[in-house]
């Protein structure tokens, strides 16, 4: 759910899918942005997702955002339901050349149905996924392309926001969890799961692909998931594999892979042993919904000591992310290794009407009061190495 749009899902041509799209060519801020988006790079690649992003991170830490955040969001829907990455005429009504596509949908419906008051948009959003489900169970990132485990898993959560059954959501006698379940690997391999076949057909490991999936086999999706009961997070092969297991083998690949440095490697060409900053947010919210905070501990301090300038180069996004890090393991975001996180996510965006925090014991509460907060300007996108996801 890292969110997820790195270095380029190339507009009209190969989008081949990540939970997160892809960012633009350039992070120059655009004259004409609106006024209710946060950040102020140009959105063409991931102006839906990160907006959602940052609706779904304020939700949770009880902030209300500005009605025009909320609006520029929900003006994005087409007709038939659908979002795409970025609807630069709103009024127009979409037509064919405007590329739709799943996550961008499934992020949007859970941030709208996390505001409230869009149940409509919402419903129609949730339609227009299970109009487009493989006959797998799964989900492309674009309808008609071959699943993958990020879109598949992001677009469980917004099935698991509106209460859908999602075994119970089939196309070809197949469920969401019969084409993440294709695509986990055996512990000999690690336990993780693939972002999708290779082109021989072959499975291999993709950490951002597994923390993805492992929040979608307990039942929720990469943007929403919250710790729950601690579990089992041993890798173990079984015949009957089901999704509990799987995401245990999945937990178990990702803690091994945060055991040394603390943090997740980037995969990117040439990037050697880079940190690749949210993609180990992810891994957080997948260990912690797993095997509870302790499990995420690691990571966790990691970014807490390391994140800084990273989030402060790749805007609202990375804000997020690493808000939702911090709420899956019971960590103040008012104070995340010495940051404010939901000041500095609202300084990229319109004022919120009003931003608090209660930590889950009560004995904290901090406000924000939005006047002036929009004044800064977030730069950037979100580098988080999403369009990994692609590669195998």
């Amino acid at each position: 759910m890292n969110v997820r749009r790195s270095a380029a899902v190339l507009a009209a041509t190969a989008v081949i899918g990540a939970a997160a799209p892809a960012v633009a060519a350039s992070p120059s801020p655009s004259p004409s942005l609106p006024s209710g988006l946060y950040g102020s790079g140009d959105p063409t690649y991931d102006g839906v997702w990160r907006q959602s992003f940052a609706l779904i991170a304020l939700h949770r830490v009880h902030a209300e955002p500005a009605a025009a955040a909320v609006d520029w969001l929900a003006g994005q829907q087409c007709a038939n339901g659908a979002f795409p990455a970025f609807r630069a005429q709103p009024a127009k009504a979409c037509d064919a050349k405007l590329m739709v596509d799943t996550n961008s949908t499934a992020a949007a419906a859970q941030a709208l149905s996390a505001v409230g008051g869009h149940g409509g948009a919402v419903t129609k959003a949730v339609n227009w996924l299970k109009s487009v489900q493989n006959k797998d169970g799964g989900w492309g990132y674009t309808p008609g392309r071959a699943s993958d485990a990020n879109s598949t898993s992001v677009v469980i959560g917004a099935l698991a926001t509106q209460d859908v059954p999602v075994p119970q959501v089939r196309t070809g006698g197949k469920s969401p969890y019969d084409a993440l379940l294709k695509l986990s690997l055996p512990c000999a391999d690690g336990g993780a799961f693939a972002y999708q076949p290779d082109k021989k057909g072959k499975l291999r490991a993709n950490a951002d692909a597994t923390a993805a999936a492992v929040v979608a086999a307990r039942g929720t999706g990469p943007l929403t998931a919250r710790a729950g009961t601690p579990s089992e997070s041993t890798c173990a092969d079984a015949p009957d594999l089901t999704p509990a297991k799987a995401a245990a083998n999945g937990a178990s690949f990702l803690a091994g892979a945060v055991a040394k440095d603390g943090y997740l490697k980037s995969v990117l060409p040439g990037a050697g042993n880079q940190p690749d900053y949210g993609n180990t947010a992810d891994a957080v919210v997948a260990l912690a919904v797993q095997g509870g905070p302790e499990a995420a501990r690691v990571p966790l301090t990691w970014l807490e000591r390391n994140s800084a300038k990273w989030a402060r180069q790749n805007g609202p996004a990375a804000y997020a992310q690493l808000i939702l890090a911090a709420e899956a393991t019971g960590t103040d975001p008012g104070d995340f290794g010495g940051t404010d996180l939901v000041k500095q996510l609202t300084a990229t965006g319109p004022a919120p009407v009003t931003a608090s925090h209660d930590d889950d014991s009560g004995s904290s509460v901090w406000w924000v009061v939005g006047a002036g907060l929009a004044a800064g300007a977030g730069i950037g996108f979100l580098l988080s190495g999403r369009n990994k996801r692609k590669r195998p």
